[in-house]
C-alpha cells in the first residue's frame, strides 16, 4: 500500500472505495487511473461508490456481496446505513471448489522456541496456573472468601494497580468542597506492580472464576457449562483446579469430571472436588478448599517453563470493537501470522460465527473435507435460523460503534474479520466448547460477543488470543494471555495503557508481512512469560455462552 493514497480499492471487483483519512465534499482523488469526485464529506473508514448504483443493486467489497443499495447512489456519494442494507451471497457445499495453498516464507521462525510448560498430554502452556471453580453460581460468594484468604497472603495478587487515593474526596468533602472542586481534585497514585508470589515461583496465577448459571436455566446450558469448565480446566496453561458444588444443581460434577476425561484420557492434572451439602458447616467446607487448593499449588509449582518448538503454539483469534480499518490493517495481520502458525506446524482458531456471515463459500471451500464443510454449513444455518426465531439475526450483529466508524453491514464486518483466518486449509470445524485436536486452521463455534468469545477460544485449548480493536476494547481472560492489536495509529497512542500492539503502519505504507512477523516475535515474548496489558490490569473476564439468548 502506498503512503501516498488516501483512498484504497481492496479487491478488483469492489464498487466501493475506502477512505484512509478524513475526505470532504468537493475533493477530487484520482485513483487507479481514475477520478472521483466526492459528491459528500466522506470520513476515514468509511467508503464511497467508484460509480453509479441503482436501487437494488448489489455493493461489493473485499471482493464479496455486502449489501445492496436502497436508493440512487452516485459516484462519489458516501455510502451508509440511509443507503445500504446487509446482503450476502448464498452458499452451498456443493459448491467446494478445493483450492491449493502456498505457506509464507517460515524460514525466520522455523527454529524458534518458546519457553513454556509442558504437560502429561504432550501439550505445552504459556502459562501455568491453578484455578478455583464454583459449578453453581451458589458457591459465588464461597468462590470469594476463598480469594480474599489466598490471593493476597501468598502474594498472588499480580495487578498492575493504578491507586485511587478516595480519601483524598473525604477530606476536601469535610472541608465543604464544592461539586466542582470534588471534580477537580486528583486522585490518582503511581503505578506500582505488585511483587509476584515467593512461595510459588512457577505459579503464574490462581484465578477465581465465578458465573451465573448452573441451575435454574436450561439443563442443556448447565450441561454446556460443565462441558465449558472441563475444557478450562484441560486447558495447557491450568496445572489443575478446585471445584466448589452446592450438591443439588443441574450442573453436576460428573458431567464435568466425564467431559474431562472424555477430553483427554492422559489428564493426570490434580482436580479437587467438593461439595457443601456433604460437609459439618461452611467454615469447614471453606477450610477444606483453601488445604486442599493450597496441596495443588505445591504440585502445579514443580512446573518450570522450558523450550518448545512454535508447533506447539494454539492461537486463537479474535476481534472486539472493530472499525472500518479492522479488515484492512489488524486483521490481515492476524491473518498472516495464522498463515505462518500453520506453516510451522501449529494450530489457529477462528470464532465468532456471526462475523462469517457472506463468507461461508470461501470458508466452504478452504475446507479440507466434506465432513467439515458440511458441519460449517450447518452450524451457520442452524445458528442463524435461532437468531431470527428470537427476533435478531446476523445482519443484526453490527454494534452503534462498529457502524459509526465504517462497518454499516453485517457482511462487510464479515469479511473484514474473517480476514483473521488468513489463507491456510481448514482443518477441523468445532462447535461450541469441543476441544482442538487437530493442528492447521480450525473454526470454533462462538457468538460475537467478545467475552463470550474469547471464553470459548480458552475452553477449546487456545494458549494465546490475539483480539483486534479499532475502538478500543478492555478485556482479558482469566488462564490465557490475550494481547490486544490495534487496527490504527491514533487508537494506539489513544489507548496505550490497553493495547499491546499496533498495526496502525499497514495503513500508512507497512507491509502485512513484516507486520505479521513482529508480531509473531511478540507472540513467542509473551508465550514465555511476558505479561500483557490485560493481564497487568487484572482483565480476567470470563463468561459463559447461552446458546439461545446470544448473539
Amino acid at each position: 500500500m502506498s503512503q501516498k493514497n488516501s483512498v484504497l480499492r481492496i479487491h478488483t471487483k469492489d464498487n466501493v472505495i475506502v477512505a484512509l483519512t478524513d475526505l470532504n465534499k468537493g475533493d477530487v482523488v484520482h485513483y487507479e487511473g481514475d477520478k472521483y469526485k466526492l459528491k459528500t464529506d466522506v470520513s476515514a473508514k468509511h467508503k464511497f461508490a467508484s460509480e453509479d448504483l441503482k436501487e437494488g443493486d448489489l455493493i461489493y467489497m473485499y471482493g464479496v456481496l455486502v449489501g445492496a443499495a436502497t436508493q440512487t447512489i452516485v459516484k462519489g456519494e458516501l455510502i451508509h446505513t440511509h443507503n445500504v442494507i446487509h446482503k450476502a451471497e448464498e452458499y452451498s457445499v456443493q459448491k467446494n471448489d478445493k483450492e491449493i495453498w502456498k505457506a509464507p516464507d517460515i524460514s525466520k521462525f522455523k527454529d524458534k522456541t518458546f519457553q513454556g510448560y509442558h504437560r502429561a498430554d504432550g501439550k505445552v502452556g504459556t502459562q501455568n496456573n491453578w484455578l478455583v471453580i464454583p459449578l453453581v453460581f451458589c458457591e459465588n460468594r464461597n468462590v470469594t472468601v476463598i480469594e480474599k484468604a489466598i490471593v493476597d497472603q501468598l502474594g498472588f495478587n499480580q495487578k498492575e494497580e493504578s491507586g485511587f487515593a478516595v480519601d483524598k474526596l473525604v477530606n476536601v468533602y469535610k472541608q465543604g468542597a464544592s461539586e466542582e472542586e470534588v471534580l477537580s481534585t486528583s486522585i490518582q497514585t503511581s503505578k506500582e506492580e505488585v511483587k509476584t508470589n515467593k512461595l510459588f515461583p512457577n505459579v503464574d496465577g490462581i484465578h477465581f472464576l465465578r458465573h451465573d448459571g448452573g441451575c435454574g436455566g436450561s439443563t442443556p446450558d448447565s450441561v454446556t457449562l460443565c462441558h465449558l469448565l472441563a475444557g478450562y480446566i484441560n486447558n495447557p496453561n491450568v496445572a489443575g483446579a478446585t471445584v466448589l458444588s452446592l450438591g443439588c444443581q443441574h450442573a453436576q460434577a460428573k458431567i464435568l469430571e466425564d467431559a474431562l476425561n472424555s477430553f483427554s484420557k492422559e489428564n493426570k492434572k490434580p482436580l479437587y472436588v467438593l461439595t457443601q451439602q456433604d460437609s459439618t458447616s461452611e467454615r469447614d467446607f471453606i477450610e477444606e478448599a483453601i488445604k486442599k487448593t493450597f496441596v495443588g499449588l505445591i504440585k502445579a509449582n514443580k512446573f518450570e517453563r522450558q523450550a518448545a518448538p512454535l508447533s506447539k503454539l494454539t492461537i486463537g483469534l479474535e476481534c472486539g470493537g472493530s472499525d472500518g480499518f479492522s479488515g484492512i490493517s489488524a486483521n490481515p495481520t492476524l491473518g498472516y501470522v495464522s498463515d505462518l502458525i500453520v506453516g510451522l506446524g501449529g494450530t489457529t482458531v477462528l470464532a465468532e460465527f456471526p462475523e462469517l456471515n457472506g463468507v461461508e463459500q470461501e470458508l466452504i471451500n478452504r475446507c479440507n473435507s466434506k465432513e467439515n464443510a458440511n458441519k460449517f454449513s450447518n452450524i451457520m444455518s442452524t445458528y442463524n435460523a435461532k437468531a431470527e426465531l428470537l427476533g435478531g439475526g446476523f445482519h443484526a450483529n453490527p454494534s452503534p460503534g462498529n457502524i459509526k466508524d465504517g462497518l454499516i453491514t453485517d457482511a462487510i464486518k464479515s469479511a473484514g474479520a474473517a480476514k483473521k483466518g488468513g489463507s491456510s486449509p481448514i482443518t477441523d470445524v468445532l462447535d461450541y466448547t469441543e476441544q482442538i485436536t487437530k493442528t492447521g486452521l480450525n473454526l470454533l463455534c462462538t457468538p460475537g460477543n467478545d467475552v463470550e468469545s474469547t471464553t470459548g477460544l480458552a475452553g477449546s485449548g487456545c494458549n494465546i488470543i490475539l483480539f483486534t480493536t479499532g475502538l478500543g476494547t478492555p478485556t482479558g481472560n482469566p488462564v490465557v494471555p490475550v494481547i490486544k492489536v490495534s487496527s490504527n495509529t491514533k487508537l494506539f497512542n489513544k489507548m496505550n495503557d490497553i493495547i499491546d500492539f499496533n498495526t496502525g503502519g499497514v495503513i500508512e505504507g507497512d507491509t502485512l508481512s513484516s507486520k505479521g512477523e513482529e508480531l509473531l516475535e511478540y507472540v513467542i515474548k509473551v508465550a514465555s512469560g511476558e505479561k500483557t496489558k490485560a493481564m497487568k490490569l487484572g482483565q480476567n473476564d470470563f463468561i459463559p455462552w447461552k446458546r439461545g439468548m446470544s448473539l
